[in-house]
This record gives C-alpha cells, structure tokens and sequence, in this order.
C-alpha cells in the first residue's frame, strides 16, 4: 500500500538509517508483532520491557511507510473534543481516553530520555478558533479539560493578540504537547530491541495468517513462517485490508517543510505547536534544525497517482494560509509531501482482537490526528491483554463498539 507521495522531511533528513535483514527461513517466537514504523515500535518495546519474547517483520524499509510521512505533532487531544466525546461514550470513557493520552504523553517523554537523537521535545499547543461563534464551546471545553486536571487555558482574542500576535477570536492554550522525529525514533527503538535479542526483520510480507487454538501461523512472502503465540498487527492504515468490514477511511493530508529560519522569527513556534478549529485544518510545528514544518489542506483522495499529483499544488495552498495567519513567516516548501491517514466516525483507535480472527490476533489502529500518542496507550492495552489482565480501555478501544454505533 503506497502510504506516501513526495520526499517526507524525515526520509530526506535521516536518510536509510540501520539496515534490518529480511527474514531467511521459520521463526517461533511468543509475539509477533506485524509492522516496523512508530506503532510497531511502541508495541514491541513496551512488550520487551514488560519480559515478553518478542519479534518485529515489516514488509519495506523499517520506518519507510506512515511514519516517515508523519508531520509527528504529540497531543493528548483526540480529534473529537472532550464534551463531544462525552456525549457520545459517557463522561468516565470520555475522561478515561484523555487521561490516557495525557499520561502518554510524560511516557513518551521518558522514553525519548533513553534514546539517542530522536527530536524530542517538550512545548506548548495553541488551537486557534477560526469564527467567533465557535468560542464559547472552547471556553467550556477548556474548563471541562481543567476539571480532569489539565493544564489548559483559554485565551480571548486580546490575550492572544498580546502573548502570540495573533489575530483570531480566542484559542485553546495546553500546556502539554511535544514533538518528535517519528522516523529516527522508530529506528532507534528497533535498534534498541535487537541489542537486547529480539528478531526485528525488514523486507518481509506477511501474506497469510492463519489463527489456531494456542498459536497463529504467518506466512511471509518467501515462503517461509512465523509461529506465535500472539500476533499483533501493527501495519498503519494498511491493516484494514485483513478485515472485511470498513472500520475507518483513509484520506490524504499534505505538508511542507522550509528552509531553517532565524529562532527570532519563529518567536513562540520554538516552543509551540499550532493548530485549528477549521476543517481541513492548518498546522505547525519546528524542527530541532529551526525548520517550520506546515501541514493541513486535508482531502478524502485515496489514490496514490491523483495524491502525487496534488502535493505541489496543496504545499502553495498551505504556505498561502502561513502568510496569512503570520504574515512574517512567508515561506517557501523546501521539501513538500502526502500521507495517508485514518479516521474513525468517533475520532477512537481500535486495538485488540476482531471476531474474524479470534482472541489472538490482535490489532492496533492508532487512527487519528493524535497516532503516536495513541499507539503509547494501545501498547499497555495491548499488554494487558496479552498477559490476561483487564485493560479500563480495553472496551471503548475495543471493535465491540462499531456493533453500538
């Protein structure tokens, strides 16, 4: 599946980072997990940590796929808002699943700590309203985030015109958000696994799976197969293909990164991260090197050719919306690219076991705006599951609920 278009800024930075052998022969191991970008990544070592004997096959270059497309925004904001949710799961879901991605993030954090180069850092987020009609509802959803303990702030329009020189009608200010070099990360993760003896293979298709009382078999493209005891699909949006049923869609988003810029003309962007209510939605964020990387101008194409043929175009759509909203910051795409993404109908990931395959194959979908933070949450899920303990968002996260919608 071609999750990409263009030359992601990551690619073009990093480069073919280690190189992981494909798969010679049978292996047995006690997890396989299906997928070498971030969520792979996340999952087997959280695995590993916890004592579980684990291996990783990626079917391209390790990272190649999603995860080098990832513009790599880290919030705790799920794409619906918090009262949104609430509405449709109940409050104790809805507070349980942004709690879970706010914990995530200081994961995320500590993790980093451990790892060599990978981008990390810790900022601000700043959402922006797009009409003033929309300000009342932030208000309230800044004191019902504030309720769970939250850092979060709603700034007016003159607050925000004096702090960011801004000028929209009010906007959401958190106090936890991050960014991250999603690609380097992964890599240094699975490097990090295979130290410690785990199997990490690139170049290996799974083209069979094949579930069974006490294991599941997986064949790979040369022929050859996986036993585990546990199989754990982690192939970003790709993974809809093992299931019959539709449980999200993909559609294209596209971005740019400039050349570095002075830090003094990026101002507040060095430690903030930018988004906004309007749909598709722009978005900003900086790069350790004081590069901007731009992105929005999202769209429901689907079809790699008709997605390469938008990306120049939709780049010039997105630096025309910077110029306006920081006429300072005018800016041309060095590097300009698309990737595909996912959405649920309510903005939740889907990991776990699916009725098509029974209890051990499980899948992780960490669909949304909000990916990596979503796959850090899926891999205690998924290790609780695993080690049959109960999960509090094993069922919200579960595809029991497509049955209720």
């Amino acid at each position: 599946m071609d999750l990409k278009s263009g030359y992601p800024y990551w690619a073009i930075k990093n480069g073919l980072l280690s190189p992981f052998p494909a798969l010679a022969g049978n292996l047995a191991c006690e997890v396989a997990v299906i997928g070498g970008g971030i969520t792979g990544a996340l999952i087997a070592d959280h695995l590993q940590a916890a004592g579980h004997e684990v291996a990783v096959i990626e079917q391209g270059e390790i990272g190649w796929g999603s995860t080098a497309a990832s513009t790599a925004l880290l919030q705790y904001e799920i794409d619906t808002p918090l009262l949104d949710l609430a509405n449709r799961v109940g409050a104790q879901d809805a507070a349980l699943a942004y709690l879970a991605c706010a914990q995530a993030l200081d994961q995320l954090r500590g993790l980093a700590a451990g790892l060599r180069d990978v981008g990390f850092a810790w900022t601000d987020s700043l959402y922006l309203a797009t009409r003033r009609r929309e300000c009342d509802g932030l208000a309230q959803e800044a004191a019902a985030r504030h309720r769970l303990g939250l850092r979060i702030d709603y700034l007016g329009s003159g607050a925000l015109a004096e702090r960011f020189g801004i000028s929209r009608p009010g906007a959401l200010l958190s106090h936890q958000a991050a960014r991250v070099d999603p690609y380097r990360m992964a890599h240094r993760l699975l490097q990090r696994l295979q130290a410690r003896g785990a199997s990490v293979h690139g170049h290996t298709p799974i083209v069979e799976l094949q579930p069974q009382a006490r294991s599941v078999r997986l064949r790979t493209g040369h022929g050859g197969w996986v036993r585990a005891r546990h199989a754990i699909l982690a192939t970003g949006y790709a993974a809809q293909q093992w299931l019959r049923e539709r449980v999200a869609r993909n559609h294209s988003s596209y971005a740019f990164v400039s050349d570095p810029i002075a830090p003094e003309a990026l101002g507040f962007l060095e430690h903030t991260v930018l988004w906004e209510t309007a749909r598709p939605y722009l978005y900003l964020r900086t790069t350790p090197d004081h590069r901007l990387i731009v992105g929005g101008e999202d769209d429901r194409i689907d079809i790699p050719a008709r997605r390469d043929a938008r990306v120049m175009k939709k780049a010039r759509a997105l630096s025309h919306k910077l110029g306006k909203l920081l006429p300072h910051l005018q800016c041309a795409p060095a590097f300009a690219w698309a990737g595909t993404f996912a959405e649920t109908e309510d903005g939740l990931p889907f990991f776990g076991p699916h009725p098509q395959y029974g209890p051990r194959v499980h899948f992780a979908m960490a669909y949304g705006g909000n990916g990596i933070t979503y796959s850090r949450v899926g891999a205690d899920l998924l290790l609780a599951a695993i080690e049959r303990r109960r999960h509090p968002l094993a069922e919200l996260f579960s595809f029991a609920r497509l049955a209720r919608s």
